[in-house]
């Protein structure tokens, strides 16, 4: 039965890898995307009478953690090489504003409707609004920018590109606060000053110098090392790896956020010799291990659904992620987002495409195995409604918008006899 099953789970994998490889060309002018199909193919395959194994994440919380932990420092890896940007406060004011203001103000209502509405334990709305709160790196891909040096980096797909890679070094401490208030059963003055000194003064600045240090280290192995001995640019995918571990492994030992770690190094390699080619292998190599990770993900998501993830749901909670989606986030982007030269269609694209993804599913998964909370089972319900909310809105909504930002820029075609 072990060999059957194996077998079997080999098929649809490789069936998987081939649709993932194949469904972003074929959906990328209509107004559905992959992740979708592929949510639903697992739910399809989770209901029919086949020797799967059982995806729950409360049945295995260590292979949850892990699975989703690897695919988001890989998406992270593919977001920072993409972006042609040099990073400056001011050419980067959009995604920090959506950062440092939108995703706290978002985190802050959430947590609040959530406890004082819905009847959440403190601790929990914390943990649900910061593991819910940050747009994901790995299902935004059809609202971000274009592979390095495509050109495709408007303001819209910039400014949601960068907050996926940036937003983690702020979402974490309040996952690590929600796990200090689980502990404690209470908050106090001295837990507060503590986290905010530690949980983000001291572990952001450990993420960013982390990931700034092993960037330009890496650099010059990337980009100096070449001019002394002769390496095959088909190596350059392995190196992208490298990258995403070293930087997230070191940055994890000295107790900084990995995630932050692996963009800022990314960023840091992507600034030096911006045009070289060796950015393109490195995105490309990153971009199919993503697609991989995505489709084992997506597949077992969808299996949970079939196997009862929502049975949990209230309608209370469902109303709170479906407000999360569709009003929380949307109107605390617009709001946040004044003086920042965001406008009309393009301050309303930022602000309501941050995107649920596989990071909520890493931090829940993740706090759940640092303390018990209390309801795990609601708890993971309202993630996955969530989740699965985001998935189908943001999937259907995504093209059709994005088109009409992009006709919006064309503007008319002038037509003139005037010698240039």
């Amino acid at each position: 039965m072990l060999s059957y099953n194996y077998d079997l789970w080999l098929v649809i994998l490789a069936i998987a890898i081939l649709a993932v490889a194949w469904l972003p060309s074929l959906l990328k002018d209509y107004p559905l995307s992959y992740p979708i199909l592929f949510v639903v193919a697992g739910w399809l395959l989770y209901k029919l009478p086949l020797p799967l194994p059982d995806p729950s994440p409360m049945l295995h919380p260590e292979l949850t953690t892990r699975l989703t932990e690897l695919c988001v420092i890989v998406a992270l890896t593919g977001t920072g090489l993409k972006i042609d940007r040099r990073f400056s406060w001011r050419g980067w004011r959009l995604p920090i504003r959506l950062v440092w203001l939108t995703m706290v103000v978002t985190i802050i209502v959430f947590a609040w409707i959530a406890a004082d509405w819905a009847g959440w334990p403190l601790a929990s709305a914390i943990l649900l609004a910061g593991g819910l709160a940050p747009t994901d790196p790995v299902l935004a891909g059809d609202i971000q920018v274009g592979d390095p040096n495509e050109g495709k980096e408007d303001s819209v797909r910039f400014a949601l590109t960068a907050e996926a890679g940036l937003n983690d070094g702020m979402a974490f401490p309040f996952v690590f606060l929600a796990i200090a208030v689980a502990k404690a059963g209470s908050v106090s003055s001295a837990m507060i000053t503590e986290w905010a000194l530690y949980d983000i003064g001291l572990r952001v600045s450990v993420g960013v110098l982390g990931g700034w240090l092993s960037g330009r280290l890496l650099s010059y192995l990337i980009f100096g090392l070449p001019q002394r001995i002769s390496i095959k640019t088909t190596a350059y995918g392995f190196v992208a790896l490298a990258v995403t571990l070293i930087s997230y492994g070191v940055t994890e030992l000295v107790h900084g956020y990995g995630f932050l770690a692996v963009f800022v190094a990314a960023i840091t390699i992507r600034s030096h010799e911006r045009t070289h080619e060796y950015h393109t292998y490195m995105h490309a190599f990153s971009d199919q291990i993503e697609r991989l990770l995505i489709a084992v993900l997506l597949l077992l998501f969808g299996g949970t659904i079939a196997g009862g993830l929502l049975d949990s749901l209230t309608w209370r909670d469902a109303g709170l992620g479906a407000g999360l989606v569709l009003i929380i986030r949307p109107l605390g982007g617009w709001l946040t987002l004044g003086n920042t030269g965001a406008t009309g269609l393009k301050r309303w694209i930022i602000a309501s495409f941050g995107i649920r993804g596989i990071g909520s599913l890493f931090y829940i998964a993740f706090a759940l195995q640092q303390v018990s909370f209390g309801q795990p089972e609601r708890i993971w319900a309202l993630t996955g409604w969530t989740i699965l909310l985001s998935v189908f809105l943001h999937g259907i909504l995504s093209t059709p918008a994005m088109n009409r930002l992009d006709r919006r820029n064309a503007g008319p075609v002038v037509v003139t006899d005037r010698a240039e």
